[in-house]
């Protein structure tokens, strides 16, 4: 849909007057945020879990900062524990899992904070950014930590793009391989697929001049296969299974792709 046609349906609806919609659960790219400020709708990002009542941040009007998720809201506090890992003292924390109390014991520090799984860091300005999972960040063979998630969100933004997932322990330079979307595949691998390399690499050399030195992709690998809940590449909820899209991809990782540069059709 474009700018016109999103503002007509809004109109439709009795929603040209509505100016903010917040969202959460997962990052949005800066594209789709710059297309919905263009159309004068500010979306501000919050960030929350079950565990805490999913009170922890909000990013409050007119000051957005995109990639953050806010600063805590009342009664919350915030700090950045061992490994980068995010940790929550709040009033709506839980006290426990249910009948579960080595896994209550797990999920908070010593002297009581809930250990929510998730790295980041905050600004001067007390705003939240989370930039992966504490089990999801790998080590390159530099000995350099990588967070593949970001680089993700910003890797899905191209169009025909279903999913990316960004690889590196024990290669020099990370590698990302990515997924089509499914109706998409029989034409991006072949009438469309001059122009569709064209776009991955001016994308690829987009993001890595934002990335440090050790998290710049070595190369896009464009996959055939659908990553799918029925052949166990992602989880019900379309999250990556990781250890499953390496043992499936390994090989080749280590036999050529990873020798390549720019964009490599797998």
């Amino acid at each position: 849909l474009n700018r016109v046609v999103m503002k007509k349906l809004l109109t439709a609806r009795g929603l040209e007057e509505c100016r903010i919609a917040l969202s959460g659960a997962a990052a949005l790219s800066t594209e789709l945020l710059d297309w919905f400020k263009a159309l004068g709708l500010e979306v501000l990002e919050v960030y929350g879990m079950t565990e805490n009542m999913a009170w922890s941040h909000t990013t409050r009007e007119g000051d957005q900062c995109i990639g953050r998720v806010g600063t805590t809201n009342e009664g919350v506090q915030c700090r950045i524990g061992d490994a980068g890992e995010i940790q929550i003292f709040s009033p709506g924390n839980m006290t426990g899992y249910y009948r579960e109390p080595e896994l209550t014991q797990e999920a908070f520090t010593d002297d009581g904070w809930l250990r929510t799984g998730d790295v980041g860091d905050i600004d001067a300005h007390g705003r939240l950014r989370i930039t992966g999972r504490v089990k999801e960040i790998f080590k390159t063979e530099k000995g350099k930590y990588v967070a593949p998630a970001p680089i993700e969100n910003r890797l899905v933004s191209v169009p025909g793009v279903e999913q990316a997932c960004v690889m590196g322990p024990g290669l020099s330079q990370p590698i990302a391989l990515l997924n089509l979307a499914a109706e998409k595949v029989d034409y991006l691998f072949g009438a469309g697929r001059e122009e569709f390399n064209d776009a991955l690499a001016e994308h690829l050399k987009r993001i890595n001049k934002e990335l440090d030195a050790h998290e710049r992709l070595q190369c896009l690998v464009v996959v055939p296969d659908v990553w799918s809940i029925e052949n166990g590449l992602i989880t019900p909820t379309l999250k990556l299974k990781r250890n499953e899209l390496e043992k499936r991809y390994q090989e080749s990782i280590d036999s050529d792709w990873a020798l390549k540069k720019g964009v490599v059709w797998g």
